[in-house]
């Protein structure tokens, strides 16, 4: 056991129907409201539209106030089970998403996630190298990519982080350091730019090259972060090539081992005092980039989606971003589980 850890921590996210509970304070408000919300849009549909395919009625299933009931009962099934089956020398201390970026992981033996592969994009930017074990509690809803152990396999692996040697995947994280001394950590990518949908103003520098820009703003992407905003980066500059008759060669993927980020500037705007010369681009452990703000007011900073967590990048303040020297450790079944 690592010297010094005396939990297990167990990382935890409120379901469906929580966020409904949050909006209506009650379950029979929030069924009395669903129920209600749901009936209008149905008689909407059938007196403007006498479609009735399987795909609607499917989709009318998804949206019952039961599955969202059924859901949460599982969750909580899932996490009570593996409270109990997670009990060894140490205690399991339950860890809700909210209070990741205060909970302190070198404390930890390993970490347990249950829940979205979001989450355990969340968590690894906190545990620092402390095995992360994904357990996906509903198969059925989440593709499990960073979920790769089922529910009964969690105690087993969560005994060989402890006693053993656990199998870990290293996964790259990018760093992002202001002139003011913040930083922020990302297990996908960050994303640079405005708050809203106004154009975000900065200047980007790569190497000795730099240019005044104009855009939606700047993505910086790990290898993890390879199928997430980056591809449809990718897959919006394919579609175009295509339809204008070119061909389109699209880069190969990194890999999340890989000590190198990518960066990708969305909808560029050349004017008198924009240019787009640099909207792309690759960078290793030893390069950086350089942003700063032109903005006065609503400039933001934040990664993996999370856009409540964020820095605030305004007219003075200058980014730096770089491959992390921090990692993050992936419990994988065997280093073949995950591509």
């Amino acid at each position: 056991m690592k010297t010094g850890a005396t939990c297990i921590a167990l990382v935890t996210q409120p379901t469906r129907l929580d966020g409904l509970l949050e909006r209506w304070s009650t379950k029979g408000a929030a069924k009395f409201r669903f129920t209600a919300f749901r009936a209008h849009e149905r008689e909407l549909r059938r007196q403007t539209s006498d479609v009735a395919s399987t795909s609607l009625a499917a989709a009318d299933a998804e949206a019952d106030f039961d599955v969202y009931e059924t859901e949460d009962q599982n969750y909580r099934s899932v996490v009570q089970r593996l409270r109990e089956e997670l009990a060894f020398d140490v205690p399991v201390v339950v860890v809700e998403r909210t209070h990741l970026p205060n909970f302190m992981f070198r404390r930890a033996v390993v970490v347990v996630v249950v829940g979205q592969d979001g989450l355990v994009a969340n968590t690894a930017k906190y545990a620092m190298e402390v095995p992360i074990i994904g357990v996906n509690p509903n198969p059925r809803l989440h593709m499990g990519v960073l979920l790769p152990f089922a529910v009964h396999q969690a105690r087993l692996a969560a005994e060989t982080a402890i006693r053993g040697v656990p199998m870990c995947r290293s996964v790259t994280l990018a760093e992002v350091s202001l002139n003011d001394g913040q930083k922020m950590l990302a297990f996908n990518d960050f994303f640079i730019g405005r708050s809203g949908h106004a154009s975000a103003r900065y200047t980007l520098r790569v190497g000795e090259t730099a240019e005044p820009q104009s855009s939606s703003g700047v993505i910086v992407a790990t290898g993890a972060g390879a199928t997430g905003w980056m591809s449809s980066v990718f897959n919006m500059a394919q579609e175009i090539t295509r339809t204008v008759g070119g061909k389109f060669k699209r880069p190969q993927p990194l890999r999340w081992e890989d000590r190198r980020l990518r960066f990708a500037v969305r909808e560029p705007f050349v004017s008198n005092q924009s240019s787009a010369n640099l909207v792309f681009g690759e960078f290793d452990e030893h390069q950086e980039i350089v942003i700063e703000s032109l903005m006065p007011e609503n400039g933001v900073i934040f990664s993996d989606g999370i856009e409540k967590d964020f820095l605030e990048f305004n007219s003075g303040s200058i980014a730096r971003l770089k491959v992390a020297s921090q990692r993050a450790n992936l419990m994988v079944p065997a280093m073949t589980s995950i591509q």
